[in-house]
């Protein structure tokens, strides 16, 4: 059986849990400018009343995440599963002070921060002084990793969207789910859900995400409008 058929065929016994940025929401020069299309809140709408959990697991803080997607019945969880983690909270302070001290525009989101370079002039430039921030805050006990022209750092917390999805799932006694998502912070998610009675995972590609979200899907989507046709089929 096809894995989707499966998935339509008992969904009160599956999940659909999606990222939002490159997924629900087309990428945009600037987060705060990003929008999700009212078809797909519509359809968000319809797998809420059908699956037994339609998730958003996002790298934007979970409220933000709310906002953007702009259905409260759905369930959130942002900062790449760090907001599932107390332990991460004591470093909230450490964060803002590591975000203050770089000469570059931060988007701090309280556990973690974003140092974007999408449309800077030099891109080059922008990416070489990224590198030698991401290596300071390496030596500072941090965890750099470069998304599509981001970078992001995080506490030394062990998070990320598997354990998120996990968590989400564990707490409803799911074994079947599909996720989709675009970027390396992505692929955690993937890897767990190889362990699932049934897991599919979606990839949505880009020139500027990782080949890896490609290579480890088992459906491959090329931009946020064939996910919303994906939705509609669900």
């Amino acid at each position: 059986m096809d894995p989707l058929d499966a998935l339509r065929a008992e969904p009160e016994l599956a999940a659909i849990v999606l990222d939002v940025d490159g997924v629900l929401a087309p990428i945009v020069a600037r987060p705060q400018d990003a929008a999700v299309p009212e078809p797909t809140r519509e359809e968000l709408r319809r797998l809420h009343r059908k699956y037994a959990l339609v998730a958003c697991v996002s790298g934007r803080a979970g409220l933000d995440a709310r906002r953007l997607v702009g259905l409260d019945e759905l369930v959130y969880v942002g900062e790449h599963g760090l907001e599932l983690e107390p332990e991460a909270d004591a470093w909230r302070s450490t964060m803002h002070d590591f975000g203050a001290s770089v000469d570059w525009p931060v988007e701090d989101k309280g556990l973690t921060l974003s140092f974007h370079y999408r449309g800077e002039d030099d891109e080059q430039g922008a990416e070489a002084f990224l590198l030698t921030v991401a290596e300071r805050a390496r030596d500072e006990g941090l965890r750099p990793r470069f998304g599509r022209k981001v970078l992001e750092v995080r506490p030394p917390v062990e998070a990320s969207k598997g354990t998120a999805v996990r968590a989400l799932l564990e707490q409803r006694g799911l074994r079947r789910a599909l996720y989709a998502g675009d970027d390396a912070t992505d692929l955690d998610a993937f890897r767990y859900l190889a362990e699932l009675e049934l897991g599919v995972r979606v990839g949505v590609a880009s020139a500027e995400g990782p080949r890896a979200v490609v290579d480890e899907a088992d459906l491959v989507l090329r931009s946020p409008a064939e996910v919303l046709e994906l939705l509609r089929s669900l």
